[in-house]
């Protein structure tokens, strides 16, 4: 397939609406019109209704092919070009909110640092297509055990830190004086959906067995780990971070989590090509603190 008719056809599908992604990339309607049409000949299948703009389902499983696709086609594009590229000399580190931990922070240049606070997959994507020269990147596991990342490209990772989790809770909360608890004993409890900023609760599950507990009482789709522990401090409900950005939070407590036994486990990407420059520094001196 065209990947030019798939960018249109995600763009469409995105936006819901031919015109706007006629003017998103550049295009006429005509000319997405003909792009869609093209594809549905290809794959002689209908692949939206028109009124209202909508995918098939035809069309909801190619969206399901899409995205990966084009993702692996940046992805192809920067690796080639990182062989040819001057190096840099300055240093843009993708992260996920709770990755950031105390020794990165202590291993970072003194400037030229380009940080971008990124969602976990899209974290990976970054690094993937080129447009940010390492990424760290966060989840819940068992220890030693390497984090399930996607597998967007022919990408290297490496575990550079683990620590013990929490769960935090409003200060006066029944659990609050509890000096360790198990995830077990808190599945039907009221949690906060927050899959950027907080570990999220489709890990939690599958830590505690699997099953459809940890109903979300709130969700957040944000970055920004203080609201978050704000939230979770007002009793909107209780959400699991790292031990370091759980202590001390106003107004909360963070009680460690003692079954199952499980960390916060944070790790570099990079590409499969060993980087150069301060990227290269980075690397080595995460590896050497880890």
């Amino acid at each position: 397939m065209d990947p030019h008719l798939l960018r249109t056809f995600v763009t469409v599908a995105r936006l819901a609406s031919f015109s706007d992604a006629a003017r998103e990339l550049g295009y006429t309607q005509s000319a997405v019109s003909q792009h869609i049409a093209a594809l549905e000949q290809d794959l002689g299948s209908p692949l939206f209704t028109r009124r209202p703009v909508a995918p098939t389902p035809a069309g909801e499983r190619l969206l399901e092919h899409a995205a990966p696709l084009l993702l692996r086609l940046a992805a192809a594009r920067a690796d080639v070009v990182r062989l040819a590229a001057a190096p840099s000399h300055g240093l843009t580190l993708a992260v996920s909110p709770t990755a950031l931990g105390p020794a990165a922070l202590a291993a970072l240049p003194a400037g030229g640092v380009t940080l971008r606070v990124l969602g976990r997959d899209h974290v990976v994507a970054a690094v993937a297509e080129g447009t940010a020269d390492l990424g760290l990147v966060d989840g819940l596991a068992a220890p030693s055990d390497p984090l399930r990342l996607p597998d967007v490209a022919p990408l290297t990772t490496r575990g550079v830190g683990e620590e013990p989790v929490s769960v935090l809770l409003p200060a006066a909360h029944p659990l609050a004086r509890r000096s360790g608890l198990r995830l077990g004993d808190l599945v039907d409890a009221r949690w906060l959906d927050a899959p950027e900023a907080g570990l999220p609760l489709a890990q939690l599950r599958a830590a505690a067995g699997g099953g459809h507990g940890f109903r979300a009482a709130l969700r957040y789709d944000g970055c920004d780990v203080r609201l978050l522990i704000a939230l979770a401090a007002a009793g909107h409900g209780l959400t699991l971070l790292p031990r370091s950005a759980a202590a001390g939070a106003p107004g909360a407590v963070a009680v460690p989590v003692v079954e199952p036994r499980v960390v916060h486990r944070v790790e570099i990407v990079h590409a499969a090509a060993p980087p150069g420059g301060a990227a290269r520094a980075l690397l080595e001196a995460l590896a050497t603190r880890a």
